[in-house]
């Protein structure tokens, strides 16, 4: 089935600012609260949010399969385990429906009244409800970069790290959109110096710069899924900031690795990118030596060109950007990661997400994290108020951006924006 929605001669009868990071072309999924407290599933053309269960109530999807409350949910975990064939049809519907050429919608006050919101008039909510969150560690840079502070500089990289997509099972308890704060964390912490460790907030608070995917129904307990299938049951990507406190993650890493100091809290941007969306954007990933196992091997052009970019925003002051990186520098692809993921049998649900782990480049400006950027606090970052950074701090907003772009078109995620708020103490 052709990706009509993908045409970029198409223009929209909305209007679309320069540079938007959401063209017709995009056309990215989400779920938002409007004005009179109504959850709904949506779409954003340019900075305006189109309810999708008000679209399907006035039968603008007629001829597409569809449950009757498919957009009138809180979550879109419906939609996504209905398979890649449906999202294909409603993009391309979507597509059609705000076309300049067709006067449907277009020249129907009521219906658009019903069914177009001011992006400022709507509160993003999570997207899907994720039942389980993995999170993986396939930037060759990164694992480098942290090797050689955590351990020893001569072996920076364990001995599997060049065969395994490594990863972590995360928690989905504390997966929050968007423009929700998040706290300092309390932890048990070693001070230099100290023999015993204390309790106490964490004073090397961190970002990760990371995407994630989102999944549909994989498969069954027992079953594997082969590289060469992986992406048909990728729904999209979102971008994400998996915060990281750097002196709990010290103490307690060995022998398990993660575990409280990254649990406390991950944030994502609200709106999934479909990978239909981001088809033009593929390119080759890193020459990957050795060879991996036969069940990791992939053919063609399993990375994408995504510009990631990091910026700092202390209270009430202008924003400096720290880092600019880019998706295509893992060395493990997605592909690689849903395979391996299933490889022994682990089923995989709809509504679940996969982090790529931090996104860091070949140079000091591309590192994805303030542990590499700063080189674990030996060289401060200068930040446009004059202030100094370490590490993140009290009331700082950690902004992450990211887009695709090439000649013809623009696709973007938008961004995922916290504040990092003092430690929460119940009185």
């Amino acid at each position: 089935m052709p990706i009509t929605a993908n045409d970029t001669s198409r223009k929209s009868w909305l209007e679309v600012p320069e540079n938007s990071d959401f063209p017709i072309q995009n056309i990215p999924f989400g779920v938002f609260l409007t004005k009179e407290n109504v959850v709904t599933v949506g779409t954003r053309i340019g900075d305006y949010a189109i309810d999708l269960g008000a679209l399907q109530q006035l039968n603008y999807f007629e001829g597409i399969e569809l449950t009757d409350d498919m957009f009138m949910q809180d979550t879109l975990n419906d939609f996504i385990s209905d398979g890649k064939k449906t999202w294909r049809l409603v993009r391309n519907r979507i597509a059609e429906i705000f076309d300049a050429t067709n006067p449907q919608l277009r020249d129907s006050t009521k219906h658009r009244d019903i069914v177009i919101f001011k992006i400022e008039d709507v509160e993003m909510q999570l997207p899907v409800l994720i039942g389980d969150y993995t999170d993986f560690y396939s930037s060759k840079e990164h694992a480098t970069n942290v090797g050689k502070m955590f351990r020893d500089p001569e072996n920076a990289l364990l001995p599997n790290w060049l065969h395994i997509p490594v990863g972590y099972h995360g928690r989905s308890s504390t997966i929050v959109p968007s423009g929700i704060p998040v706290h300092r964390p309390m932890g048990q912490t070693l001070p230099a110096g100290h023999e015993t460790p204390v309790f106490g907030a964490s004073r090397l608070v961190d970002f990760e710069l990371e995407t994630a995917f989102i999944t549909t129904d994989v498969n069954v307990m027992g079953e594997n899924i082969p590289t060469y299938e992986a992406e048909d049951y990728i729904f999209g990507m979102v971008l994400l900031n998996d915060w990281s406190a750097r002196d709990i993650q010290k103490w307690e890493y060995v022998p398990l690795g993660p575990f409280l100091a990254k649990n406390f809290a991950t944030s994502i941007s609200p709106w999934i990118v479909t990978m239909d969306a981001l088809e033009p954007f593929r390119t080759k990933g890193p020459k990957q030596d050795p060879s991996p196992l036969p069940y990791l091997q992939t053919k063609g052009k399993k990375a994408f060109d995504i510009h990631l970019e990091v910026s700092i925003k202390p209270e009430d002051q202008e924003e400096t950007i720290v880092s600019k990186s880019n998706f295509k520098y893992l060395y493990w692809s997605m592909s690689q990661q849903l395979a391996h993921h299933t490889s022994n049998g682990c089923r995989v649900n709809s509504g679940d997400m996969m982090g790529s782990g931090t996104i860091s480049g070949p140079t000091p400006d591309s590192f994805g994290s303030m542990l590499e950027l700063t080189w674990g606090g030996k060289n401060p970052l200068k930040m446009k108020d004059g202030t100094d950074r370490k590490f993140i701090e009290d009331n700082d907003t950690v902004i992450i951006r990211g887009f695709c772009e090439n000649t013809e078109v623009r696709i973007g995620f938008g961004e995922v924006s916290s504040q990092l708020l003092p430690p929460f103490i119940k009185q």
